[in-house]
């Protein structure tokens, strides 16, 4: 592959556009040919924009769906929320590709003690028991203690309290309140209408609780659109885009190393073959467990070839051929790979769980997690090429 050196791209610029540069005259960025990597961090800026928009723009319409259903509840509002919920986590499964790197979604800051809000957006496993009746426990949960205030302020501060699953906020709390627990291998939970009729027993607590958790997914969501709005000068976009171009790089095949070997191979897939539980599935409520793990790979292979939604451009794909071109070659072949695997993963996930150790499913499952940790090697290994420490976080 034959590169280009600043002199020639100057000359090239100058043939192509007719004119040169004057005496004492800045070149502007369109005016200069970008580096691959200057290009990249654009493009990322840019995909990390437009999916944290659509996970806003889904989750409002989530909060009408759910309001909605509230107003009044039936078999119809109460489907329509459902469906709202499984459409909403489409894009925001692919912005799990933009962690584990403490930018806006999980950083930590040691002077306030704040963390970002992905721990509220996004926790699991999720301990039914901590926020609403289970079988054989009718009392059970926040909802069911009458002198305990359903407010942002008091299930933000029991978020995580005590026990990492004592979840309180986000997707999967909504998620539970929607279906309710998931006694069945071959299907979701099947929360009863029933439960969110106003008046009767603790069930307007109930409605309550997901009306006060809904409108947090959605403020949560918009603060992370904020933070990469293309049109502020004083967010975290801006400074993603100032820094080095090796700590940018540095950053993003982190987060795309780390999910794709250690939070989606081990944590989501592997922990939960091995156990074999339920429980231990991303999204055990509703059976939206194949697609989580679907949109988390398509995250991971967007940023690769710079490609989501409406936004185009250089993918991280791009920058290691400009290195390595063999090496940009298997990450490629590699990428395919995963996505070929994930399209033949058995739905529901639990009924995979609950197959024979030597079955095609669990399988098809095992190949799917080493297919994932080698892509994670050959993303640190680019990493080496590119001169940057890449590594494998675990939480």
């Amino acid at each position: 592959m034959h590169r280009l050196n600043a002199l020639t791209a100057a000359a090239l610029l100058i043939i192509l556009t007719g004119c040169a540069k004057q005496p004492g005259e800045k070149m502007t960025p369109t005016a200069a040919a970008k580096t691959p990597s200057l290009a990249f961090a654009e493009t990322y800026a840019g995909i990390v924009h437009r999916n944290y928009q659509r996970s806003y723009e889904t989750a409002l319409e989530l909060q009408t769906a759910v309001k909605a259903f509230l107003a009044a509840p039936d078999g119809q509002t109460l489907a329509a929320a459902r469906q709202a919920w499984l459409a909403a986590r489409k894009p925001y499964g692919q912005t799990e590709a933009f962690r584990f790197y403490e930018g806006p979604i999980d950083f930590a800051d040691p002077d306030s003690g704040r963390e970002g809000p992905e721990g509220q957006l996004n926790a699991w496993p999720l301990n039914e028991a901590f926020i609403d009746f289970v079988e054989g426990d009718a009392d059970a949960g926040l909802i069911n203690k009458p002198g305990l205030p359903i407010t942002r302020e008091s299930l933000i501060e029991r978020n995580g309290v005590d026990d990492e699953a004592n979840v309180t906020t986000g997707y999967h709390a909504i998620e539970f309140l929607l279906w309710g627990q998931d006694l069945d291998t071959d299907g979701p939970g099947a929360r009863l209408v029933a439960d969110f009729i106003g008046g009767e027993s603790d069930n307007d607590r109930r409605g309550q609780y997901l009306n006060v958790v809904t409108d947090l997914l959605v403020a949560d969501l918009k603060t992370l659109m904020t933070a990469w709005a293309p049109e502020q000068s004083d967010n975290y976009r801006a400074e993603f885009l100032a820094m080095d171009s090796k700590a940018q790089l540095a950053n993003v095949m982190t987060g795309l190393a780390t999910l794709s070997g250690f939070e989606l191979a081990s944590e989501r897939i592997a922990v939960a073959l091995d156990s074999g539980d339920q429980e231990h599935e991303h999204s055990c409520f509703s059976d939206n467990t194949h697609n989580d793990i679907l949109y988390n790979a398509q995250g991971i292979l967007n940023v690769c070839m710079g490609k989501y939604d409406t936004v185009g451009g250089t993918g991280l794909l791009k920058v290691v051929a400009d290195a390595d071109a063999s090496l940009a070659d298997k990450l490629e072949k590699g990428l395919q790979q995963t996505q070929a695997l994930v399209q033949k993963l058995e739905r529901p996930f639990d009924k995979l769980l609950a197959s024979s150790a030597d079955s095609e499913g669990r399988q098809t499952a095992e190949l799917l997690v080493a297919s994932l940790q080698a892509q994670a090697k050959l993303f640190v290994e680019a990493g080496g090429k590119l001169g940057v420490k890449v590594i494998v976080a675990a939480e």
